[in-house]
């Protein structure tokens, strides 16, 4: 079944070229459609395209459906073409010609684009929550290990004295920009684009501020060009801060590669969480955060391949666009893996509290010498220099007794302002809203007239 469907028979060639992936892909959108549906669907009763009974028995069906979806049992037929042809065909099975009523001032450029922004919706909701349950980890870590020094680097040189408390919070507050970045997503995102149609609008009296009621979009895409123009926008603009947020999973995997590693010995892991060697015998190796690391890369190319794809496409529907959703769509499964293993794997890290009895590490606290000169009344750069000449000649006494306690510093992490600021944070997003519109939409069975 194909909506557009008229008298003659397509080409199966260019049938299977033409639908791609888009049965498999379409069940990542299929709950999503019976919900667009249901808000559509009660908007055309209240501008006389379906009576009360009509709206009333579509509404009882469209639940089964989603039930349906819901359970695992749905699947979209070979000979149908796409989700929002699927939908309509049982509809039309069940109800006869009130179901080919569905489509009444819709195109399926607009329902695909509110099916991508209300699966965008949940799905940035969800990331947000394993986020947070990471930056928790993340901060009870920091808090617990905070007296206990490690090397910082530079250059991947010695520098000066960290902490496993710097360390851990550092990336809990990438996490908090991460989160800002989707919040800025997620506006863009929670617009309503339904009502623009192919990208022309409709010749009925649409009612498109009920439709963005009843879906608990914060507005609309107003004008219904730009709605249309959204679409691969909208999917990059995502795609950049999740890739963010792979880029924050991808750095720390790279330090605790390092740091697992005998030539530092930061920390480690329990035998069962790493692999071995099929020649080593000694080896203990780091598997799951090297593939977060490659992962999470391939994450960070995203935007640029949905970029290219969108490039000097001109305004208006173009097919294009499909490809996207193949990049696109589970790129939110994956990333939500990369965070659960995370979380769990951060949880199981054994940490070394005895790095820096190694000599070596003496030459961090050089920093520390110099101020206390400074302190004394000796210009900075005359302390540099005497401290620098002492390092040549062999005769530097580091001092190791640390007493930084300005903020964000390894005596004052300031870990209360930071999960302050995350939970503050994911209150904007305001989630219960669009959670209370949608699940109005899905509890009732019957309706009484809008009118």
């Amino acid at each position: 079944m194909k909506l557009w469907q008229k008298n003659f028979e397509i080409n199966k060639k260019i049938e299977i070229f033409t639908v791609g992936k888009d049965r498999n892909l379409d069940l990542f959108l299929a709950p999503h459609d019976v919900i667009g549906t249901l808000a559509h669907i009660i908007m055309l009763e209240t501008i006389g395209i379906l009576n009360i009974n009509e709206l009333n028995s579509l509404i009882k069906e469209l639940h089964i459906i989603y039930d349906t979806i819901i359970s695992g049992k749905f699947k979209i037929e070979d000979n149908v073409e796409d989700i929002h042809s699927q939908i309509e065909l049982i509809l039309t099975q069940r109800l006869g010609e009130i179901g080919k009523k569905i489509h009444s001032g819709r195109s399926r450029n607009d329902q695909i684009l509110l099916d991508i922004k209300l699966f965008i919706r949940k799905e940035i909701q969800e990331l947000v929550f394993l986020i947070k349950k990471l930056f928790n980890v993340l901060i009870d870590l920091s808090n617990r290990y905070k007296k206990i020094l490690i090397p910082g680097y530079t250059h991947y040189q010695i520098a000066m004295p960290s902490s496993f408390g710097l360390w851990f919070a550092s990336y809990a507050e990438s996490l908090i920009d991460d989160i800002f970045f989707l919040k800025n997503a997620y506006n863009i995102s929670n617009k309503n684009p339904l009502g623009s149609a192919a990208g022309f609008g409709s010749s009925f009296s649409l009612n498109r501020k009920l439709t963005t009621d009843l879906l608990g979009f914060e507005d609309l895409n107003y004008n219904v060009v730009y709605a249309q123009m959204c679409r691969g926008k909208t999917e990059r603009i995502v795609s950049q801060a999740i890739s963010s947020l792979a880029s924050t999973m991808s750095k720390i995997s790279q330090d605790i590669c390092l740091y697992m590693s005998q030539n530092f010995n930061f920390f480690s892991l329990p035998d069962n969480l790493t692999t071995g060697s099929s020649i080593m015998p000694h080896k203990k190796n780091p598997d799951v955060f090297e593939l977060i690391r490659s992962r999470c890369n391939k994450i960070i190319s995203l935007p640029n391949q949905i970029s290219i794809i969108i490039t000097n496409l001109s305004s208006g529907y173009h097919r294009d666009l499909q490809t996207i959703k193949e990049i696109f769509l589970p790129i939110f499964d994956e990333i939500k893996t990369i965070l659960l293993i995370s979380t769990f794997m951060f949880k199981k890290l054994i940490i070394n509290k005895e790095i820096l009895n190694d000599k070596k590490y003496k030459y961090l606290f050089s920093v520390e010498v110099v101020n206390s000169l400074v302190k004394k009344g000796v210009s900075f750069r005359e302390a540099y220099q005497k401290i620098g000449l002492d390092i040549q000649k062999g005769c530097f006494s580091p001092i190791t007794d640390i007493k930084h306690s300005h903020e964000g510093s390894i005596g004052n992490l300031c870990n209360k302002k930071l999960s302050y600021i995350m939970k503050n944070s994911i209150k904007q997003f305001q989630f219960e809203i669009v959670n209370k519109a949608i699940n109005k939409l899905l509890i009732n069975n019957n309706f009484i007239s809008f009118e």
